[in-house]
């Protein structure tokens, strides 16, 4: 039988009253929402940004040239298609940097170093120890919190300068008179940039490509891999290496290749959790693929891996680069350690494309053959290449001319300013 509900008048009143207020501020609240016809012309408008640098690609050595710039008193702009800065240390979690240091002393230092160092020391870790000369080299690869770093990051951007620009990317580029017209693209934002410098931290110089200066790649690249940990929680900032698998034929090239990547890393990675049986629960998981290859630049010069393997200083060098050959195959990695002494260097006209002007390119797609890039991929190195690529920007624009035309001493002097290590013969 039905229970009878019944309601006192004290109660009666307290639910009207309550029914009368929630109707009210429901009938506010529609009374505040603008249709969305209203919206569609305020989402659809154009911003137009004029600045002196304009940096493409947030991640390892992007970030770093973006600082650079701004710190170089710059009018710096960001664009990353991504949701935070750090790319690889980051979104691909390989929170395990390096390498800054070669037989028993640092090579590598500047903004990219303080960046990680600060990472650590806010962290409550630990840094290697230079002075020591490793048997193995991920024994000095410096582990950071990779929650932490890309805070760190911004807070930097924005202490010089820097504006960031998340989830756009370059559609269409234009010369001007006075250097590039740049239409970017992100959902609800159109985005014309008027620049006069650009540099291309893309990974794979799409940049560089949507110019149609000519880039270079072999038909296979090395696999790319995705991160995880089954069983044992990660502990960022105090663990270098969790588990991962190879994802044969990982691009970046395109939305549609690293999509194509992602998924099949992801299927890979939950056929083997299904192989656990219950005995190891996923716990850890990078939400994106981790590359290692793609498009590299023609330059004015290439950097062998004759010229990588002997230490050669290059004339124009402005960076130091350090990191045995370290070529992954479908069968695996056999890294080739340098000879005792080595430290190679990377020359600033490996950074621009051949015939450019008011462009040029940090990270991974330096011009390069590919055993050579094989070690110059790395964090700390492409951090460097990062720096030097920002000071050459901006020294450009404060003497209205080209990267690859600033004296190369005032190059030297900029970076040596914020506490880069620049090679000397």
């Amino acid at each position: 039988m039905k229970e009878k509900s019944t309601i006192g008048r004290r109660e009666f009143i307290q639910y009207s009253t309550a029914g009368i207020a929630f109707a009210a501020s429901t009938k506010a609240a529609a009374e505040t929402l603008a249709p969305a016809s209203q919206e569609k012309e305020e989402c659809n408008e154009m911003i137009t940004n004029e600045v002196d640098v304009l940096v493409v690609g947030g991640g390892t050595a992007g970030t770093i040239a973006a600082i650079q710039a701004g710190r170089s008193g710059a009018r710096t702009l960001l664009v990353e298609r991504g949701p935070q800065l750090g790319g690889t240390t980051t979104t691909g979690g390989v929170a395990f940097p390096g390498l800054f240091d070669a037989w028993g002393k640092q090579v590598i230092a500047g903004i990219g170093w303080e960046l990680v160092k600060e990472s650590v020391e806010l962290d409550g870790g630990t840094l290697p120890d230079f002075s020591k000369v490793p048997k193995h080299h991920p024994t000095n690869q410096v582990k950071v919190n990779q929650f932490l770093y890309p805070l760190l990051a911004e807070e930097k951007c924005e202490q010089a300068g820097v504006e960031i620009a998340y989830y756009e990317f370059p559609q269409a580029i234009t010369r001007t008179e006075k250097g590039w017209q740049m239409e970017c693209g992100g959902f609800g934002t159109r985005r014309r940039v008027l620049c006069r410098q650009i540099v291309d931290c893309t990974g794979g110089a799409e940049v560089v490509g949507l110019l149609d200066f000519p880039r270079l790649r072999e038909d296979e690249t090395q696999p790319g891999s995705i991160l995880f940990r089954l069983g044992k929680p990660y502990q960022p900032g105090r663990e270098g290496v969790i588990q991962s698998i190879y994802v044969h034929g990982a691009d970046s090239t395109s939305s549609r290749t690293v999509t194509a990547a992602n998924l099949k890393g992801r299927k890979d990675l939950l056929a083997k959790v299904r192989a656990a049986e219950g005995k190891a629960r996923l716990l850890h998981r990078q939400p994106e693929t981790s590359f290692r290859e793609s498009y590299r630049i023609q330059g004015e010069t290439m950097i062998t891996v004759d010229d990588y393997t002997s230490g050669r200083v290059f004339e124009d060098a402005v960076c130091n680069a350090f990191y045995p050959v370290d070529l992954h195959t479908k069968s695996g990695v056999r890294p080739k350690p340098l000879k005792p002494g080595t430290v190679p260097t990377v020359p600033l006209r490996a950074l621009i494309p051949k015939g450019s002007r008011n462009l040029i390119v940090a990270g991974r797609c330096v011009s390069s053959d590919r055993l050579a890039n094989s070690g110059l991929r790395v964090q700390a190195s492409c951090m460097a290449m990062g720096q030097a690529a920002g000071a050459a920007a901006a020294l450009a624009e404060a003497g209205a001319t080209t990267p690859l035309s600033v004296p190369l001493k005032d190059i030297h002097a900029m970076l040596r300013k914020h506490g880069a290590i620049v090679p000397s013969a």
